[in-house]
C-alpha cells in the first residue's frame, strides 16, 4: 500500500470528479491520502472530505501564498485541529517566490502555525519556496522540533535536508523527482534515511512523468515511489512499505484502524 502524504482533493480540478480520483487511487494501490488545508474559508470542504471518506485525512492551516484570507490565531488552529480527522497543522511556511519582498506578515503567520502545532501536539506540514534560511530559522527559534512535521514537496539541497532531519522533520518527495533535470531532488531522494521519507503528489499540480504538464492526482504517487526505488536500487515494495509506515508514525495513526480504501 501507498499513501499520498500531500494533495488537494478539494480543489476544483479533482473535486469535479472525486469518484474517479478515488477509484484511480484504489486501482493504483494508493490506500490513503492527506488533504492539506490552505485557507480557513475553505477548511470546511477539506474536513467534509475527511469525514466522508475513511482513508482521507485533513490538516488545517493558511498557505503562505494566500492573501486576502482571514488570518488564523493560535487558539483557532488548536480548536480546529482537535477534530479527530485533522492530523496536522498546515499547509504553512514561507514563499518568497510569489512574495519577493518577504513580508513580515508571512513570517508571523508561519510562527503562529508553529505555536499552534506545539500547543495542539500535532505535526507541521511545511511549504518552502525560495525562503530556506527563514524557514529553518523560524522552526529552530520556535522549537518546532517538539512536534516535528514534514517539509513537503522538497526541492532543496541535501545540506538543507540534513538540517531538517536534525530538527526531527521528515522529507516528502513529489513528482518533481521524475523530471530529467531534477538532479538535486534525485540526490536527496537517494540519501534521506528510508525511515524519514514520505511520498506525495501535491495534486492537482506537479504531475510526474509520463504525465508532466497534465492534471495530477493521488494515484500518481506510485510513479514517485517507483522513481525513488530505482534511484536507491531498492525494491518498490520496500519503499512503499517504509513511506506508508512513516506516514502512520508521523501523524500518530494506528494502521489497524486505517482502511486501505473504501469498499
Amino acid at each position: 500500500m501507498l499513501v499520498d502524504s500531500h494533495c488537494h482533493l478539494d480543489f476544483p480540478e479533482l473535486a469535479e470528479d472525486l469518484a474517479g480520483a478515488l477509484a484511480a487511487m484504489r486501482a493504483a494501490g494508493v490506500g490513503g491520502a492527506l488533504c492539506a488545508g490552505v485557507a480557513l474559508e475553505d477548511f470546511p470542504r477539506v474536513l467534509a472530505l475527511a469525514e466522508a471518506h475513511g482513508h482521507i485525512l485533513a490538516t488545517v492551516g493558511v498557505h503562505p501564498e494566500t492573501t486576502g484570507a482571514r488570518e488564523a490565531t493560535v487558539d483557532e488552529l488548536v480548536r480546529l485541529a482537535a477534530h479527530p480527522r485533522v492530523v496536522g497543522i498546515g499547509e504553512t511556511g514561507l514563499d518568497y517566490y510569489w512574495h519577493k519582498d518577504a513580508p513580515e506578515w508571512q513570517r508571523e503567520r508561519f510562527r503562529v502555525h508553529i505555536r499552534a502545532a506545539r500547543q495542539a501536539g500535532k505535526p507541521l506540514v511545511v511549504h518552502n519556496r525560495d525562503a530556506t534560511a527563514d524557514v529553518l530559522r523560524a522552526l529552530e527559534e520556535e522549537n518546532a522540533g517538539e512536534v516535528g512535521g514534514v517539509l513537503h514537496c522538497f526541492t532543496e539541497s541535501w545540506d538543507v535536508a540534513r538540517r531538517a532531519l536534525d530538527l526531527g522533520f521528515y522529507i516528502s518527495i513529489s513528482g518533481i523527482v521524475t523530471f530529467r533535470n531534477a538532479g538535486v531532488v534525485k540526490e536527496v531522494a537517494r540519501r534521506v534515511p528510508l525511515d524519514r521519507l514520505l511520498v506525495e503528489t501535491d495534486s492537482p499540480y506537479l504531475a510526474p512523468a509520463p504525465f508532466r504538464g497534465k492534471r495530477n492526482q493521488p494515484a500518481y504517487v506510485r510513479y514517485v515511489a517507483e522513481e525513488i526505488a530505482a534511484l536507491r536500487g531498492a525494491p518498490f515494495e520496500a519503499v512503499a512499505a517504509a513511506t506508508t509506515e512513516n506516514f502512520f508514525r508521523l501523524f500518530s495513526l494506528d494502521p489497524s484502524e486505517f482502511p486501505s480504501h473504501e469498499k
